[in-house]
């Protein structure tokens, strides 16, 4: 399976009141930026066969963001397994119900999205994983038989290179006489 883990995009401040964080939508910047990574997806020629998101609102928009433009149609899932609340149980539990699936993405929250990334990474006994994931964040991760294969790693600031350098003019150069 190719899991992709991403980190919602951008939601402003985090609220004081928990109920009303659990609401916060994607600013601006968040918005952009995930229309931005689904135009590098595009490019990449990547398609997800299923998208499962937390239940909070942030992460559903980008999740919602990512399928609108990727082509995906299927509604998105929800899962307690990528709230902020959840373990890593909890995350390889969901793993197992998807193992039958080919290309997944995840949208969750930090700091348990960049744990369990590192629990797939590195073997339970050894010292946990210090990855950084910035709002915005995609990884690629191969899971097999044998341990989980980070191939790729997209940083927000990656993303928006990628975007800025392929959505230039298009239009062919031609001299005028």
């Amino acid at each position: 399976m190719n899991l992709y883990i991403l980190r919602h995009a951008s939601a402003g401040l985090r609220r004081a009141n928990p109920l009303l964080d659990m609401k916060r939508p994607l600013d601006k910047e968040g918005k952009k930026h995930s229309l931005q990574l689904a135009y590098v997806l595009n490019a990449l020629n990547i398609q997800f066969d299923l998208i499962v998101s937390s239940p909070l609102k942030r992460s559903l928009q980008t999740a919602a963001m990512i399928g609108t433009e990727t082509g995906y149609e299927a509604p998105i899932q929800q899962s307690d397994a990528l709230a902020p609340a959840a373990t890593v149980k909890d995350f390889q539990k969901l793993l197992r119900e998807l193992s039958n699936r080919e290309n997944v993405l995840v949208v969750g929250h930090n700091p348990n999205i960049s744990v369990f990334l590192g629990s797939l990474l590195v073997p339970a006994s050894s010292p946990e994983a210090k990855i950084r994931l910035r709002k915005g964040s995609i990884a690629r991760v191969v899971l097999t038989r044998g341990p989980a294969t980070l191939q790729a790693l997209l940083d927000p600031r990656t993303v928006r290179a990628l975007y800025a350098t392929s959505t230039k003019s298009s239009r062919r150069k031609t001299s005028r006489k």
